[in-house]
């Protein structure tokens, strides 16, 4: 690698809130991609990205450069359009899991890539990984065999694909730079750009529990996806999603996959279910296989119906190791060896769930990491018995923890009676989804 320019002096240039060239940003990410740029010195160019933000052509040249750090795959051989979905992440959120084999099992091929947990939000692979031997690291020749025989294929980053995000993504969990515009959206248009895409749909979460708190921060960054999708020339619509409260009733790797298997069975809550209609609806059209998104929503409540999406959802675990007697008898799933139970200090009405402190409390139960080497727990979690709206009596349960690790649940349950607001009068239900933004800008949600 030429010493064409000097990191330290790049890593000052930022700091002092200057533009950086698309040559010195290239040089930053191949560099660091080379390992000739140690994790600290990154960590503080991400940090004064962060702070000072990144103009529209560095967001370019980040993403461009996190792009060709590896391969594009070629899907060419695929037979119909590829189409992925990604969540800008939030608690309970396990729509992956859902949407992929309905989407596939209707015949829209779903090549996707995801990632690991990223502070108080779960990661789809964290998820992937409790069921008894799934794997989700292969390499490219398996990924491509797996997408042709299923239609569909859940795994990680290779080594090949967009390698500078991989070893980024990680760094950001850990040096509290998760929450910038232009480093999320750098981070998820190099993945999904790479993984051989026709199109895709967003799902961009606003909220308490949302990277994204304020419903304008949300829309600015779904905007910025959708331009770069856009620009590479692959179909992109987005949602606005409210993650205020937490999205169904389980929070934490098993619980969620249970929740999951709950859903695709027609068995699962309506805030999930309706929202994973909405977006494999989405795909379903853009895969080309329904002439609306309307339609393709009808599509997708169909294949729950007659089966065929947790038919897919059980193959594509046997064709990835996974055991697939989980999925059929959840209750078998070994459970973690200490539960408590959060009450109502009172009478009234459940006004708030702050999706935040759940998430981070989860995290302290064993869900999540704290750094990056920390192992996640499967077993770990949170079941809530009550969600914003519903009325509860003193004394009655508000949602039960389940951890491995003892010593966290005096600070967790301190930090779980802080999330919960009980009000005297009902609160007003909010809309789960705002807007819609495609190429044509931004409009209010409606079907």
């Amino acid at each position: 690698m030429s010493s064409k320019f000097n990191i330290v002096s790049l890593i000052r240039k930022k700091r002092d809130g200057e533009v950086l060239s698309k040559e010195e940003i290239r040089f930053l990410i191949d560099s660091y991609t080379a390992d000739e740029v140690p994790d600290y010195q990154i960590s503080s160019f991400l940090m004064a990205a962060y702070l000072n933000g990144l103009s529209d052509e560095e967001s370019a040249a980040l993403t461009e450069s996190m792009l060709y750090s590896g391969i594009i795959v070629d899907l060419s051989g695929v037979p119909g359009k590829k189409v992925d979905k990604h969540s800008t992440g939030g608690v309970g959120d396990k729509l992956s899991l859902i949407l992929a084999p309905i989407v596939a099992s209707a015949g829209v091929p779903v090549p996707m890539i995801s990632g690991r947990g990223l502070g108080h939000t779960g990661g789809t692979l964290d998820k992937l990984e409790s069921i008894p031997g799934f794997t989700v690291d292969v390499d490219l020749a398996r990924y491509k065999e797996i997408l042709e025989k299923q239609n569909l294929v859940l795994v990680g980053q290779t080594e090949e694909i967009a390698p500078a995000d991989k070893r980024l993504y990680a760094l950001r969990d850990v040096t509290a730079t998760v929450e910038s515009i232009p480093l999320i959206a750098g981070s998820i248009m190099s993945k999904k750009l790479a993984e051989g895409i026709d199109a895709l749909v967003l799902d961009v979460k606003f909220g308490s529990g949302a990277f994204m708190k304020t419903e304008q921060d949300a829309t600015k960054l779904a905007q910025a996806l959708v331009a770069i999708g856009e620009q590479f020339n692959k179909k992109t619509i987005a949602y606005l999603t409210s993650m205020k409260q937490p999205l169904g009733y389980k929070i934490g790797n098993w619980f969620e996959i249970e929740e999951s298997i709950e859903v695709l069975k027609g068995e699962g809550p309506e805030d999930v279910t309706s929202l994973s209609h909405l977006l494999s609806g989405t795909m379903i059209y853009l895969g080309d296989k329904a002439s609306s998104v309307q339609e393709g929503i009808e599509i997708s409540k169909q294949q729950i119906e007659n089966g065929q999406a947790f038919q897919k959802w059980i193959d594509i675990v046997k064709e990835q190791g996974g055991d697939p007697s989980c999925i059929k008898n959840p209750k078998k799933y070994p459970v973690a060896k200490f539960e408590f139970e959060l009450k109502s200090p009172r009478d009234g009405y459940i006004s708030e769930l702050d999706a935040f402190e759940i998430g981070t409390a989860s995290v302290e139960l064993g869900a999540g990491r704290k750094v990056k080497e920390d192992q996640v727990d499967a077993q770990a979690g949170i079941i809530l018995k009550k969600k914003v709206g519903d009325k509860i009596s003193k004394g009655e349960t508000i949602l039960t923890a389940y951890t491995n690790k003892p010593t966290t649940i005096e600070p967790a349950t301190e930090q779980l009676y802080s999330a919960v607001s009980i009000s005297d009068t009902k609160p007003e239900k909010e809309l789960m989804v705002t807007k819609v933004i495609d190429k044509k800008g931004v409009q209010d949600f409606r079907l």
